[in-house]
């Protein structure tokens, strides 16, 4: 699955450039650490977007190619901001043959989001994932540590209502 690029407009500060920077000139020696500085920027910024990627590969002197190429490879790394609400539904097997499906659409309609986007104010994120381990509770979804268990489409308004603060 291909990882999506944000389409909300980078708005990184001038103290995460900063940290940025600082983390970069400490590592830049050893290319070997590239990686390494990768998961230190999205501590930063909360995910990898193009103008990081830039900095990391002109400050790491290492093709920007490169750094996309490890950032689209490993799981771990995102090129679009996760919202204050990161809604995470699963889709094992167990969750999508019980309706997960449907429930990730409707949190796409009501959202006006797709996977792996975030909304325009910040608020949501929409991810999918596979098993989280509820089986039993199939289907699972779950909202930052908040876990929601045996849904049906008809509980996304309701889920939605309790983060609108």
């Amino acid at each position: 699955m291909q990882k999506k690029i944000s389409k909300l407009p980078f708005n990184g500060t001038k103290e995460q450039e900063a940290q940025l920077m600082q983390v970069i000139a400490e590592n830049k020696h050893d290319k070997s650490l590239l990686m390494a500085v990768m998961q230190k920027a999205q501590d930063i910024y909360g995910y990898l977007p193009r103008e990081v990627q830039v900095m990391i590969a002109e400050g790491m002197d290492v093709p920007l190619e490169k750094v996309y190429g490890v950032a689209t490879f490993y799981a771990q790394f995102s090129l679009s901001p996760k919202g204050k609400y990161n809604i995470s539904v699963c889709l094992g097997t167990a969750c999508y043959v019980k309706g997960a499906g449907d429930v990730f659409d409707k949190l796409s309609e009501r959202l006006g989001i797709g996977a792996d986007e975030c909304t325009a104010d910040g608020k949501f994120s929409l991810t999918a994932c596979r098993c989280i381990g509820a089986c039993g509770l199939a289907p699972v979804l779950t909202v930052n540590e908040d876990v929601y268990g045996r849904l049906t489409v008809d509980d996304v308004d309701d889920i939605l209502a309790k983060y609108q603060d």
